[in-house]
């Protein structure tokens, strides 16, 4: 495994991001846990979420807003930088060096102006957003405080051009990354994903679902509480009820299905990619529940 390599003066060695990278991975407990906003507009109440010894408490400020999950599709650039060079062996880091076109192009994102100041809007979020989780901590009541970037900035020639941006991890997310039972590939067609629910049904669905046959289901309430999102249940399960009938995620079926109980759940199922068109259509089936 990889280890952050530290200069005599106690920096950072700076690890260069490259641009021949293809295959984009997650971290898996970013895919399991509500971490970021679902909304496209600004989003300050925190979100605060205890499920049996895991707790998440993450804040906002005023100025920039809660990082969304539009915003995480940096962190998932960063992931598949570092996982891909440590393969090919060769010497990572959490701190990091690339342009703002390397990251666009990774993302799916356009190069335009419009698009770069998006790309800084998205860092600034994610600096200040701070992150508390008792996840990955040896001591149920021990928490580890984080910004998904610790800091980041612009670099420039002498004459003021700019010649790309540097970027530093925490310790919390590089770790994460560097231990492969936590990195899972998504499919590419993920950043195609234009509404945040579904965005971030993909990454649950992929995390959870896997390859498993028959499938996984959620209690719908316990969906809802797992988003994170500020929606009412009602509206919540209107929209989910939206992605049923679409079908966006790419790999996977979702149905809605009734238990005996008379409890909703939303179940998953892989589908082969050239099966996906034909056969996703919502219907019940025999699943695994998921807690």
């Amino acid at each position: 495994m990889a280890s952050v390599q530290y200069r005599s003066e106690g920096q950072l060695d700076l690890f260069h991001a490259r641009a021949s990278v293809t295959a984009p991975r997650d971290a898996q407990d970013l895919m399991s846990w509500p971490f970021f906003s679902l909304a496209k507009s600004r989003r300050v109440t925190p979100i605060d979420f205890r499920l049996g010894d895991v707790s998440i408490r993450v804040e906002a400020t005023v100025e920039h807003g809660m990082a969304t999950i539009w915003d995480a599709d940096i962190l998932i650039w960063a992931a598949s930088q570092i996982v891909d060079a440590r393969d090919n062996g060769l010497r990572t880091s959490r701190f990091m060096a690339t342009t703002p076109y390397e990251i666009l192009a990774f993302i799916g994102r356009g190069d335009s102006a419009r698009s770069y100041d998006r790309l800084k809007a998205a860092l600034d979020r994610l600096q200040s957003t701070t992150v508390a989780t008792s996840i990955r901590q040896p001591a149920e009541r021990r928490r580890h405080r984080f910004s998904w970037i610790n800091e980041w900035k612009e670099r420039m020639d002498a004459s003021g051009r700019p010649l790309g941006i540097e970027l530093i991890l925490p310790d919390w997310f590089y770790a994460g990354v560097l231990d492969d039972a936590l990195i899972l590939t998504i499919d590419r067609e993920y950043f195609r994903l234009t509404g945040g629910l579904e965005r971030w049904l993909y990454r649950l669905v992929r995390k959870h679902g896997g390859r498993q046959t028959y499938g996984w289901s959620f209690d719908l309430h316990h969906l809802h509480l797992k988003s994170g999102g500020l929606s009412p249940f009602k509206r919540f399960t209107f929209d989910l009820r939206d992605i049923v009938r679409r079908q966006p995620l790419p790999g996977y079926c979702l149905a809605l299905t009734i238990d005996p109980d008379g409890r909703s759940r939303l179940t998953f199922q892989p589908n082969p990619p050239e099966l996906y068109a034909a056969q996703c259509t919502p219907r019940a089936r025999t699943t695994r529940a998921v807690k």
